[in-house]
């Protein structure tokens, strides 16, 4: 993700910040669009979409010229399909999008989660042409052209969500009708992206202070956080931003690295795509949240950050059947008896370690049974209303929480925002001597 580290661009999360002078600024994946620049021909004419189970569909492509494939999922947001584009989480997916009409209100600048567009492909009812914005500054195929990914439209995506919903995520290919054997010859040969290392593929390079200065308003300086990437997203480091100084990391940044040498108050880890029992980059973080919790610092997890966190804590993680993409997840929080709708986007889950592997995917995948690494009792503090998959856990004792789902909310509702002012206020009191 190296278009990340950048002197200049439009995301810049310590602007406006009281203290903050200077503060380093990074590519939108809209700037392309914005700057006026040159933007690549798109692909035409009649396209096939294969699946690996034997489904075939056909549409019109656009976008990129080039052939899609890997994951077939969807997401079920009405709007905010500019924010799921660029949604580091779809990192190695081919995106489908239930609600069928899609770009209906263009391309905006500033409004992307990202650097550039991580899905493989995008599939969608009908692609406006035409946007109807007075902030429109392009359409969805020149925001797809101008980063290289394919797109067809004129797809039945209903049948699709069906076909996912009842049989679990699958691979995919698509491309031009014409090309439709050699398709099929490399879906036969297609690996499914959670054997790659996609953490590595969408975190940051090197270490950046986002907010340096940053103080509160009684003129007090910020407590520093250090901010594990796996392939986060723009508005919760806007949003961290607002209560802490932001070391933002790449994944593999030691715990006696962010403690010694960045002096950091509290840890974070980010959301982000891919199994998290992989090997790579995802086990690295793990393994520094794990010494976080043992030193007593306050830790939150995010998404793949509660995944990983769940790992650490001697917890199962599994594939589910198709996961929760989508802005209407209503989770419980068990503590309390209040329920949040919620903005979502994995396709692993935590067991519960009472009732096992919910909304399983029928490959069965999980990882194996593992130690838990940071000595400290785990509970299980919110379940998902509708399959009770976990969707967080408390750290028993211990200054630290996780959440599956997205409190920065975008796209979404912001039921769950209060939840940075939670941690905020954890490590106020930690710092303070209490907890």
């Amino acid at each position: 993700m190296s278009e990340v580290n950048s002197s200049s661009g439009s995301f810049c999360p310590g602007s406006n910040r009281r203290g903050v002078s200077n503060p380093p600024s990074f590519f939108d994946a809209a700037d392309a669009l914005a700057n006026g620049e040159e933007i690549p021909l798109g692909a035409q004419g009649s396209g096939v979409l294969l699946t690996a189970d034997g489904g075939r569909y056909t549409g019109t492509l656009f976008g990129a010229k080039t052939h899609g494939e890997g994951e077939l999922v969807f997401t079920t947001g009405m709007m905010g399909y500019q924010e799921s584009l660029t949604d580091p989480s779809f990192a190695g997916q081919v995106l489908t999008f239930t609600y069928p009409l899609i770009g209906n209100y263009g391309i905006h600048e500033g409004a992307s989660e990202s650097a550039a567009v991580w899905p493989r492909g995008v599939v969608v009812r009908h692609a406006m042409s035409q946007p109807d914005h007075r902030h429109s500054i392009g359409t969805v195929d020149e925001l797809l052209r101008s980063h290289g990914v394919p797109g067809i439209e004129n797809i039945d995506t209903r049948s699709i969500t069906k076909r996912v919903r009842e049989l679990g995520t699958v691979l995919c290919v698509f491309g031009p009708v014409e090309d439709e054997a050699m398709l099929n010859t490399r879906l036969k040969v297609l690996i499914s992206p959670d054997l790659e290392d996609l953490v590595n593929e969408v975190s940051i390079s090197d270490p950046v202070v986002l907010n340096p200065g940053a103080l509160d308003d009684l003129n007090r300086p910020l407590p520093r956080l250090g901010a594990l990437d796996c392939g986060i997203k723009y508005n919760i480091l806007r949003n961290l931003c607002e209560h802490f100084e932001v070391v933002w990391c790449p994944p593999e940044t030691q715990f006696s690295t962010l403690s010694e040498q960045y002096e950091i108050d509290a840890l974070f880890c980010s959301n982000g795509p891919g199994d998290p029992a992989h090997p790579g980059k995802a086990t690295a973080a793990r393994d520094t949240l794990a010494a976080a919790v043992r030193a007593g610092m306050p830790v939150m997890g995010i998404c793949l950050g509660h995944q990983l966190m769940g790992l650490a804590s001697g917890l199962q993680t599994y594939k589910m059947r198709y996961g929760h993409r989508g802005a209407n997840q209503p989770v419980v929080d068990l503590v309390t008896g209040s329920v949040a709708i919620t903005s979502q986007n994995h396709g692993f889950a935590v067991a519960d370690p009472d009732a096992g592997m919910l909304a399983a995917h029928p490959s069965g995948a999980s990882s194996p049974l593992g130690e838990n690494l940071h000595g400290a009792e785990v509970r299980v503090r919110y379940i998902n209303a509708n399959d009770r998959t976990v969707e967080g856990l408390d750290i028993v004792d211990h200054p630290s929480f996780t959440v599956q789902f997205h409190p920065e909310a975008c796209p979404g509702p912001h039921d769950a925002a209060p939840l940075f002012g939670r941690f905020r206020s954890i490590v106020d009191e930690h710092l303070g001597g209490g907890f």
